[in-house]
């Protein structure tokens, strides 16, 4: 048995509910064995909430639309180019001995998570973008910020994914990593309901936003 994540499109208390499913997870890297995971997964999710309309945002989805929403693939054009989600998160991350590694922004999703540099220049210290500087707390203000803005690029993707309000992400494990797209989605989602993306693309109004409803503000973890 597994324990999993999953994201719920919250209110105006709440930007999420955060939630937690058990399931019966099989081992293996075989995009089958994920694709089983993600289907017991949400099995799982409708016997806790059967109106639940859940989307596995990630490789793995079943979806195209899923597929299309991991940051992987989903893109923002900044000027006359698209670059990964992926990409423009790692590209950014400033580091005790290096970074920005802006050259990773242009590069390929794998290739730029698994960089070298990322794990040989120190702490985690701050994210570089555009010029401004962004904190490490809230822990996932700036990897929210990233996705949602390029996700707003997309309006076709958009009015899709309003239809869903469960999300989750197999890949994810909270126990090993931070930051994850199906949160992301959620909140996305979530704002547009209250009507308050016009917020998003402004560092100051999506801190104010962030911070003023729970979207996990602990001290940051010792992973990035």
């Amino acid at each position: 048995m597994a324990k999993r994540p999953y994201f719920v499109v919250g209110n105006e208390k709440s930007i999420i509910l955060e939630k937690e499913a058990e399931f019966v997870y099989l081992p293996g890297f075989a995009p089958s064995q994920k694709r089983k995971n993600v289907l017991a997964l949400h099995e799982a999710i409708s016997k806790i909430s059967p109106e639940a309309k859940i989307l596995e945002i990630s490789t793995k989805s079943e979806l195209e639309l899923g597929r299309q929403l991991s940051a992987f693939n989903l893109t923002w054009k900044i000027g006359d180019h698209h670059y990964p989600v992926e990409c423009i998160f790692q590209g950014c991350k400033v580091f005790q001995k290096g970074g920005p590694y802006k050259d990773l922004i242009k590069g390929k999703p794998l290739q730029a998570k698994r960089d070298v540099r990322l794990k040989e220049s120190g702490e985690l210290k701050e994210f570089q973008f555009r010029g401004e500087s962004w904190p490490l707390i809230p822990y996932s203000l700036f990897y929210d910020y990233v996705y949602i803005n390029a996700l707003m690029t997309h309006p076709e993707l958009c009015e899709q994914v309003v239809h869903y309000d469960t999300f989750t992400d197999i890949e994810f494990n909270p126990n090993k990593s931070i930051n994850c797209q199906a949160r992301s989605v959620a909140i996305f989602v979530t704002l547009n309901r209250l009507n308050q993306l016009d917020k998003v693309s402004s560092q100051s109004l999506f801190s104010t936003l962030y911070s003023k409803q729970s979207v996990n503000n602990q001290e940051p973890l010792p992973f990035s």
